[in-house]
């Protein structure tokens, strides 16, 4: 009797096969390297775009001396690599006058509102107008004005301002506010630009 021999069968498994596990791994990889590639490429390779010189402080510049076939050194100078020069902003251009009056007049026009509200109110609650109104009045000093103009307007503005602090002292003082001579000195503001 001969033994019956298993019969070997060769069968595909159920099981799928993970191919996308390794085609994950293998676009990190490739991602990493472009990724440090560009790194390199932009930061560390010489002349590159985005590399920074950081100036090394030095007192005094080197300058070396090589000898040349004649026999005299010819000296070369290299000067060591100074602080970044900050460029200075090109001069502000003469506005016109409308231009400038498009920008003042909202500051100007909220200046009469709380010069409004100052008139009505008392104490913490004054002197919270007053804190803006002064805000509003460092913004129109901040703001250039027309060459033709400039010298009356910095008048007029220093005027405005000095009767606010006239309306702080009042308000904290808890005397009586008179806004009358701020509404005047608003008002010849408001005249020197057109409104």
């Amino acid at each position: 009797m001969t033994e019956q021999q298993p019969e070997y069968v060769w069968a595909y498994s159920d099981e799928k096969p993970k191919r996308g596990r390794t085609w994950l791994i293998v676009g990190l990889a490739v991602a990493a390297v472009v990724i440090a590639a560009l790194v390199f490429w932009l930061f560390l390779r010489p002349g590159a775009p985005l590399a920074s010189a950081t100036p090394t402080p030095s007192a005094s510049p080197s300058v070396s001396g090589s000898p040349s076939a004649s026999g005299s050194a010819a000296p070369s100078a290299t000067p060591e690599p100074s602080e970044t020069a900050v460029p200075t902003p090109p001069p502000v251009p003469d506005p016109d006058i409308d231009t400038f009056r498009g920008q003042v007049q909202g500051w100007l026009d909220d200046a009469g509102t709380g010069l409004d509200i100052v008139s009505s109110s008392s104490g913490q609650e004054a002197l919270a107008v007053i804190d803006a109104l002064e805000a509003d009045a460092q913004r129109l000093a901040d703001t250039p004005a027309p060459s033709s103009i400039t010298a009356e307007w910095k008048d007029k503005l220093s005027a405005y301002e000095s009767q606010l602090g006239e309306l702080r002292s009042a308000a904290s003082n808890g005397s009586t506010i008179s806004v009358g001579a701020a509404r005047s000195a608003l008002q010849s503001l408001r005249a020197l630009v057109g409104l």
